[in-house]
C-alpha cells in the first residue's frame, strides 16, 4: 500500500521526458566521451614521480 502516488510520479517523469523535445549538444556529447586531446595528460615530471607504482608484469 501507499506506492501510487510513487508510480503516479514515475509516469508523469516518465510521460515528460517522452513527449518534451531537448536541445542535444552533440559536440560536447562527443568531446565528453572521446575526451579532449592533451587536457588530461599529465607533465612528465608527474609522470616520472608515480612510475615507481606502476606494475612492471602489465604490459
Amino acid at each position: 500500500m501507499g506506492r501510487g502516488r510513487a508510480k503516479a510520479k514515475q509516469t508523469k517523469v516518465a510521460r515528460d521526458l517522452k513527449y518534451q523535445t531537448h536541445e542535444t549538444d552533440f559536440g560536447a556529447l562527443a568531446s565528453e566521451l572521446h575526451g579532449s586531446k592533451g587536457e588530461d595528460e599529465l607533465p612528465p615530471e608527474e609522470l616520472e614521480k608515480w612510475s615507481d607504482y606502476t606494475d612492471s608484469r602489465r604490459d
